[in-house]
């Protein structure tokens, strides 16, 4: 904010500067409004699942450019991953069916068995004390559900554990992201396939108010444009230029 060096003009000037500090403090998203690239500072993850793991990392490399890095199993889920980095700590996960598992006695997460063709579903949001924060949003009527463990490892070998809130806990189609905390742990995207950068995320829906509430309410300003069906959408460039994932 400029200083300011004539004075205040009137009581209500006083009035609105204190006021809007106050939101600041609370919620943060003044600094945001208008400003893609602090949204994309939050973005830990996208999570583009598929029915089949193998086809999913074929259609981000033939998007991409960029033959994705196996990640590892997720064991008793029933799923595995592979990885783009899209930046120093943010990297797109392609997620699908572990066939060296077996069938989970649950549905897999982010409705991957119901999955025709690989689909950005949801993403995951940089967080730390994450169960100080889930009881705050839950206060304010987001239910970002419990704080759960998390851990696999990579192919070499490495364990990689963290804190997330609960994905089964899917709000607004997924467009409002599940908390990550990765601890001590390297980040994922430290060691994933390098080349992408993301540019932009933005989502539709057919009730854009509500989702932009809950949103703001957890300090993110993600766009949300009105249409008939939720979905989500990343502008990403790889070596064959920009491309939108959806």
């Amino acid at each position: 904010m400029a200083k300011n060096t004539g004075g205040w003009k009137t009581p209500w000037t006083m009035f609105a500067w204190v006021a809007a500090c106050a939101l600041a403090a609370t919620v943060d998203v003044t600094t945001q409004a208008g400003d893609p690239a602090v949204l994309l500072r939050h973005v830990d993850h996208l999570v583009y699942a598929t029915p089949d793991l193998s086809a999913g990392i074929e259609r981000a490399e033939a998007l991409l450019g960029i033959r994705a890095t196996p990640g590892g199993q997720h064991p008793g889920e029933g799923t595995r991953n592979a990885l783009i980095a899209l930046g120093p700590t943010s990297y797109l996960e392609i997620l699908g069916p572990d066939p060296e598992q077996p069938k989970p006695a649950q549905p897999r997460r982010f409705g991957i068995d119901d999955l025709k063709a690989p689909r950005l579903v949801t993403w995951a949001a940089k967080g730390s004390n994450l169960g100080p924060m889930v009881d705050e949003a839950r206060r304010h009527g987001v239910m970002l559900g419990d704080v759960i463990p998390g851990s696999r490892r990579t192919p070499a070998g490495a364990l990689l554990s963290w804190h997330v809130t609960n994905q089964r806990a899917v709000i607004a189609n997924g467009l409002v992201p599940f908390f990550i905390d990765w601890g001590d742990t390297p980040h994922p995207a430290s060691s994933a396939a390098a080349g992408a950068t993301l540019i932009a995320l933005h989502a539709t829906h057919p009730d854009p108010a509500s989702v932009r509430r809950m949103l703001n309410q957890l300090g993110l300003d993600m766009p949300v444009m009105k249409a008939d069906r939720p979905a989500l959408a990343a502008t990403i460039m790889g070596r064959r230029g920009r491309v939108e994932l959806q």
